[in-house]
């Protein structure tokens, strides 16, 4: 069994290709059954797109799950979510999300009329964890606050990026659930990472910080600011209508999933695949 989580990773070429897939937001710990009425969409989704993605012919070395790995807080539903990674037999991390810290009662009402229950991280979610490769340093950030829909970077969150980026003159990439920059959509940016902007100031200094990835848009979006460039990347189930102002779906969008390949001599590329229909 893989020792959970990955904490150093190291490839034949000094490539490391990293499989992102965010807001699961599976609701029952059901086993999979193909043509079963009781897997949920979300949990069919997920499971579909782990085994497209694994399917591909490029490698891949390591996957991040950055959070809403559940829409119902219960253990049941994360071991089901850890069983099906583990069996993949490549290393992973998962970081949380607002859904895994707050379950939302009367979810048929509108948001604002949702009463919001805190409740407690599972322990395997993790908080300021380090992956090191040959050529990189990840840095993953727990950004969810309970009983809360927006994050926050912490004063505490920044001082320990600022340590590592200090430290280790490696590209680097950060890895959290809420965004750090608008996505022009404004009833999402209203539940960004708050202290985004003092974020941006103390990691201004870093030119090697290269990458900020991040869910919570359930959407597919490309920012470069400070010489950072920042992915949304699609939610494995349903998908946000991007550069709304007021909640919609975007039903024309398929679950879908992103690739990040972090090469050896520090340069990125990257793109978002979509579940075959």
């Amino acid at each position: 069994m893989l020792s959970y989580p990955a904490s150093t990773i190291s490839t034949p070429d000094g490539q490391v290709n990293v499989l992102q897939i965010t807001d699961l937001h599976l609701s029952s710990p059901m086993p999979a059954a193909e043509n079963s009425s009781e897997v949920s969409v979300c949990q069919y989704s997920f499971e579909a797109i782990v085994k497209q993605a694994l399917s591909k012919e490029l490698r891949c070395d390591l996957i991040l799950v950055t959070g809403d790995l559940v829409n119902k807080v219960q253990p049941a539903i994360y071991d089901h979510i850890f069983e099906v990674l583990q069996e993949t037999g490549i290393p992973f991390a998962c970081i949380a999300g607002n859904h895994d810290v707050t379950d939302e009662i009367g979810e048929d009402l509108p948001f604002f009329q949702r009463e919001l229950i805190a409740r407690p991280t599972d322990s395997r979610l993790l908080s300021r964890h380090i992956i090191e490769t040959d050529h990189w340093q990840l840095l993953l950030l727990d950004s969810s606050i309970t009983g809360k829909v927006e994050g926050e970077v912490t004063p505490t969150d920044i001082d320990w990026v600022f340590e590592q980026l200090d430290s280790c003159d490696k590209p680097a990439l950060i890895a959290l659930h809420h965004h750090v920059l608008p996505v022009d959509s404004a009833w999402i940016d209203s539940h960004m990472a708050k202290n985004a902007d003092n974020f941006w100031q103390h990691i201004s200094a870093f030119e090697h910080l290269k990458v900020v990835i991040h869910g919570h848009t359930h959407q597919d979006q490309m920012r470069h600011y400070q010489g950072v460039t920042v992915y949304s990347t699609p939610s494995t189930c349903y998908q946000f209508k991007p550069f709304e102002d007021n909640f919609a779906y975007d039903k024309n969008a398929r679950p879908g999933y992103r690739w990040l390949q972090l090469a050896n001599n520090g340069k990125v590329a990257s793109w978002v695949e979509r579940l075959d229909t």
